[in-house]
């Protein structure tokens, strides 16, 4: 579910919310290490750093954001982003706690049935476009 995106970059939601916010940074071109990025890809990978960073804060208000790059999986450029809540923290009228705070983070997120995992993405899509 794609959130914001530059001319390289697209910022989009993880299907499984580590935390609340949680969502992958991708490189829109086929690349599959990071020495591999262009001059201009670096530049306009700092000017969505930028969105993403002020959007998450106005948001949900994070204390700390980690940014992995596991590239395990899918070898294809990308960061996986986490914000860090020190405290739990409301959002859509629901409970959200950052468990292993300030440990690494459990990627796999939070389970959900289907229907109210898609709907809650989606609510979360709303609030992050809104800011």
């Amino acid at each position: 579910m794609t959130i914001f995106e530059t001319e390289y970059w697209i910022w989009s939601l993880r299907p499984h919310q580590a935390t609340v916010g949680a969502g992958v940074l991708s490189l829109k071109r086929e690349c599959v290490t990071f020495g591999e990025l262009k001059q201009e890809e670096f530049t306009d990978l700092s000017n969505i750093i930028k969105v993403i960073e002020n959007t998450l804060e106005l948001t949900f208000g994070y204390n700390v954001i980690n940014y992995l790059m596991l590239m395990m999986v899918d070898k294809h450029v990308h960061y996986h982003i986490i914000p860090r809540y020190e405290k739990e923290i409301e959002v859509i009228g629901e409970i959200w706690r950052d468990l292993t705070w300030p440990n690494l983070p459990i990627l796999s997120g939070v389970e959900l049935d289907k229907i109210r995992s898609e709907d809650l993405l989606r609510l979360i899509k709303e609030n992050l476009q809104d800011e």
